[in-house]
C-alpha cells in the first residue's frame, strides 16, 4: 500500500490515516465555529438585556421628569381679594381701585383699546368672564401707552386710562391685581400668563364682545 510520509522522525501516515485525520481536524474546526457562534448569541443576549434595561431607564425617567408639574410664575407684589359676582343698577364703591372684582353692570364692556376712562362696573364684568384690563396714569408718555397697548393680548384685554393711579400701570383681573412700576415691569407679562382667561374668574371663557362700546374705543 502507498504510504506518505508523517511526521519527522515517525512513520509515514497511510491515505486512511490522512483522510481520518482531515476529518477530525474539520470537525475540531466545525466546534470551534459552533463555540464562537454560541459566545456571539450570548454577548447579544445580554447586550439586548442591557440596551433593554437602559431603554426602560430612560423612558421611566422622561416620564417621571415630564410628570413634575412646572413651578408655578411668582408675582412678586401680588394682591387677591374675595369678591362677590352680582348684578347691579347704578354706581358701585369699589374696595380696590381700579377695581378687580365685586358687585357689575348687567352689560360687559366689550374688550379692546380706549382712549378714555371706561365705566368700572361694565369693565368690572368683562373681568368676571376672564378678560385683564390694564389700567395707566392719563399722563403716561405716548410711546409708553403703544407699548402698553402693544403688550396686551388681541381678546380679552381691555387698556385704558384711569384717573388718579398711584402707580404708572396697575393691571387688574378677577380678584388680583399688582401695581407696576412702569411698561417695561417683567411683571406686566407675568401677570396675563397667569391671570388672562383664568379659569378661577366666575365665568371664563363667556364672550367679551357684543355688548357695550364705551366713548374713546379705538380698537
Amino acid at each position: 500500500m502507498t504510504g506518505t510520509s508523517g511526521s519527522a522522525g515517525g512513520p509515514p501516515k497511510t491515505v486512511k490515516q490522512q483522510r481520518a485525520a482531515k476529518r477530525e481536524e474539520k470537525v475540531a474546526q466545525f466546534k470551534r465555529e459552533q463555540a464562537r457562534r454560541e459566545r456571539n448569541r450570548r454577548l447579544g443576549i445580554w447586550g439586548g438585556i442591557g440596551g433593554g434595561i437602559v431603554a426602560v431607564a430612560a423612558i421611566v425617567a422622561l416620564v417621571v421628569v415630564t410628570s413634575i408639574p412646572p413651578a408655578p410664575v411668582v408675582i412678586t407684589g401680588v394682591q387677591t381679594f374675595a369678591n362677590d359676582a352680582t348684578h347691579v343698577t347704578g354706581a358701585v364703591d369699589y374696595p380696590q381701585d381700579p377695581p378687580a372684582g365685586g358687585p357689575h353692570a348687567s352689560a360687559w364692556l366689550n374688550c379692546g383699546i380706549y382712549e378714555q376712562p371706561v365705566p368700572n362696573e361694565n369693565a368690572v364684568h368683562a373681568l368676571e368672564h376672564g378678560a385683564v384690563w390694564i389700567t395707566y396714569d392719563p399722563a403716561l408718555p405716548a410711546a409708553d401707552v403703544e407699548a402698553l397697548r402693544a403688550a396686551a393680548p388681541s381678546t380679552y384685554a381691555i387698556v385704558s386710562p384711569y384717573p388718579g393711579l398711584t402707580s404708572p400701570v396697575v393691571i387688574s383681573a378677577w380678584d388680583a391685581q399688582v401695581a407696576l412700576d412702569g411698561v417695561d415691569d417683567p411683571r406686566l407679562q407675568q401677570f396675563i400668563q397667569v391671570y388672562w382667561k383664568s379659569p378661577n374668574a366666575p365665568e371664563p371663557g363667556a364672550a367679551c364682545t357684543g355688548a357695550l362700546d364705551a366713548p374713546g374705543r379705538i380698537a
